[in-house]
């Protein structure tokens, strides 16, 4: 037990000083100096050098090949630690340490870039970033698919084949349903002026009867909403639109599904690779399904437009129905976040394609914004109006996330598997939503996926929790038509 117990004290020191790591980038998004952007590109590349050097270090080598395991969670840890391990070990160190400090510089010159809709100003970082996770894919990929190597360290054991396979399954329904939503009658979409302070009241409303532990986390305002740190800190971002308050409310529930996860994790694990969520597509089936089948149903759109009323008066929707169709209307736009349940998944698709074609060499960077508004056009039927509702949207690409998109779409694959089982879990679910009260959907989701952690790989986490029935698209696809076939009937 020497080697197992020597190894996991090594094991969450470095998973402190990541996490340290973690609230530098949150520091980034969210409260930093304008000013202080080239400094904190240091720190960042100063903490990845010794989170590298940690995570490459021989002594690890050494103890999990003495290291016995005890238990199932015990032999999880293992195989988590030997998968990094001999991840980290591919990848030079000044390699990582460029990449860190790069993808920091970068995040800033998007962020300005967005701001002043000048994708020419963004194209020589990104392509500098691209360059860069090239090598590291090539390293990983060890002769292999690199951008299967890149999406392996967010979804392990994924491959783009069969993400692609499975968007050729979806896609034909999803155009099906969107072409009838869009060729109809359009649903009224909700009007006003609303008070942003009390956009965040609501907010944190939302958030707690969605079970997020305040004393463990905290809301504040970013550009791009998201979820930072895990178990004892776990933090989330929302924004606010003064004319439009569902994106400050539904990117909450979203961020707040992302958050209790990690919350939810059995404590025994913190600060050890079980003691996060196992995968971006698990963690996005909890973000997913919070938001989507969770806060966007029927039952609980009955007690959101009461408080909605409460908070900001009158909102230009007569009835709960009405409420309900708006909340859920499908709607020509650009942003992803944005996006109603059916099109969503073809923004991804849009990004995973480009994002393929960028590591592979066919498409060059000089060429992204012409390519990502062809394809746009194509896909939704009218133009990119500026940049930053197209190609810098997204702060994906600036910190280096090629590989991340498409576990968007898997995620709500999962989450159409995990409703499903939910409702046979919980027949009266929707009189407890109808009411405000999530909670016997968010205590099921705690005990079949959330307090697991790492502890089984992706794809089983999630038919463990389905009762044995292996996760596919079918129960996604079945949602959307019966959903959206009743608001859209055609």
């Amino acid at each position: 037990m020497a080697a197992f117990d020597d190894l996991m004290a090594f094991t969450r020191e470095t998973e402190a000083l990541a996490q340290v790591a973690g609230r530098l980038s949150w520091d980034q998004e969210t409260v930093m100096p304008r000013g202080a952007g080239a400094q904190r590109a240091e720190e960042m590349g100063a903490m990845e050098s010794v989170l590298h050097a940690r995570r490459t270090d021989p002594r690890v080598a050494d103890w999990l090949a003495r290291a016995q395991a005890l238990d199932e969670a015990g032999a999880a840890q293992l195989r988590l630690i030997r998968r990094s391990y001999e991840r980290a070990v591919r990848v030079p160190a000044d390699l990582a340490t460029a990449l860190a400090r790069l993808t920091s510089r970068s995040q800033g010159v998007w962020a300005e870039a967005r701001e002043t809709n000048d994708f020419a100003a963004f194209a020589p970082v990104l392509t500098e970033v691209l360059t860069l996770k090239r090598e590291e894919g090539a390293a990983l990929a060890g002769g292999g698919n690199v951008y299967d190597a890149l999406l392996d360290a967010f979804e392990p054991g994924a491959t783009a084949a069969e993400l692609q396979a499975m968007f050729d399954e979806m896609r034909e329904g999803l155009v099906r349903l969107r072409l009838r939503a869009l060729e109809g009658p359009e649903l009224r979409a909700i009007r006003g002026t609303f008070d942003e302070a009390a956009q965040m009241r609501l907010s944190r409303e939302l958030a707690e009867r969605f079970g997020y532990d305040f004393t463990r986390g905290r809301i504040d305002k970013a550009v791009h909403p998201f979820s930072s740190g895990s178990g004892d800190d776990a933090r989330i971002t929302t924004r606010t639109s003064a004319d439009d308050p569902f994106n400050c409310l539904y990117s909450t529930i979203h961020e707040v599904g992302h958050a209790c996860y990690e919350q939810g994790i059995d404590s025994d694990w913190h600060l050890t690779p079980v003691g996060h969520g196992v995968s971006m597509g698990v963690h996005e089936s909890q973000s997913r399904i919070y938001e989507n089948q969770l806060g966007r149903s029927r039952a609980f759109c009955h007690f959101l437009y009461g408080r909605m009323r409460d908070a900001f008066g009158e909102i230009g929707v007569q009835d709960e129905d009405a409420f309900y169709a708006t909340v859920n209307r499908l709607h020509r736009g650009y942003i992803r976040t944005e996006a109603d349940e059916v099109q969503y998944n073809l923004h991804i698709m849009l990004r995973f394609d480009l994002e393929r074609a960028l590591v592979s060499g066919d498409l060059q960077v000089r060429d992204l914004e012409a390519a990502w508004n062809d394809r746009f056009a194509a896909d939704f039927g009218y133009p990119v109006d500026r940049p930053a509702h197209g190609v810098l949207q997204d702060v994906h690409w600036s910190v280096g996330l090629f590989g991340y998109f498409p576990t968007y779409s898997l995620g709500n694959v999962y989450a159409g598997c995990l409703h499903e089982a939910l409702r046979r879990a919980v027949p009266d679910l929707d009189d407890h939503l109808a009411q405000g009260d999530p909670t016997p959907a968010t205590d099921w989701l705690r005990a079949a996926v959330q307090r697991h952690g790492g502890l089984h790989s992706p794809r089983e986490t999630i038919t463990r929790a389905c009762g044995g029935q292996a996760p596919s698209a079918a129960p996604l696809m079945a949602y959307l038509e019966e959903k959206f076939g009743d608001l859209y009937p055609g």
